[in-house]
């Protein structure tokens, strides 16, 4: 099924997709010994790293940006030119698309979308607005449930239909009160069109399914 996209400037900021380390303290030390004692480790050049506690994640709300949002890492399954390969790159992709969202961060979702990707480059654009000038967006975090690719082996693409749930969407104003009305969340199937290369899979197209 071929995916539909469209983008209206008028709706931009409302069109949020519905398809859409830690420190460680260590010590160590030595003691003299008198000649004729035998050598003996000290109990501090023995002890253990003490990990810090990783700052705990805070979602956003209407007094303040999120905290500490995991940033996404690569899956080594989504690196392989196969079945699994695609669909585990799908789910990291709308991972990357969940923490842009969070955080107005979405150098990732660049990074591994093709430039004529129109719903992909649509969906950043939309992000980077939604977040200028001091605003910035609660909620619209992303899941992927189910992910199901098609593989043809030798393909000069590959496509993979995504379930994909997005909670609501409010983007507030740097003194807290609402921008817009919120999005209403979703729960809607898109589908993407991948193609691998030296580089890895990228994203070159991207679409609801009606």
């Amino acid at each position: 099924m071929t995916p539909r996209t469209s983008f209206s400037a008028r709706n931009r900021l409302f069109v949020i997709v519905s398809l859409v380390a830690a420190l460680t303290l260590t010590a160590c030390g030595n003691t003299t010994q008198p000649e004729s004692a035998s050598p003996t480790v000290s109990a501090s050049a023995t002890a253990k790293p003490s990990p810090t506690p990783t700052a705990a994640y805070k979602p956003a709300d209407a007094k303040g940006k999120a905290e500490n949002v995991p940033v996404p890492v690569l899956p080594d399954a989504a690196k392989a030119n196969s079945k699994e390969g695609v669909e585990a790159f799908a789910r990291y992709w709308f991972q990357a698309l969940s923490y842009a969202y969070e955080t107005g961060d979405a150098s990732i979702v660049e990074r591994i979308s093709g430039p004529d990707c129109v719903f992909c480059t649509g969906l950043k654009d939309t992000i980077k607005i939604a977040w200028a000038d001091g605003k910035w967006i609660a909620g619209g975090t992303l899941q992927t449930p189910s992910v199901s690719a098609k593989f043809v082996p030798g393909a000069e693409s590959q496509h993979a239909t995504v379930q994909v749930i997005h909670q609501p969407v409010a983007i507030h104003k740097p003194d807290g009160t609402l921008y817009q009305e919120p999005t209403k969340g979703s729960n809607r199937a898109s589908q993407m069109v991948t193609k691998f290369d030296a580089n890895g899979w990228t994203a070159i197209d991207l679409g609801l399914i009606r």
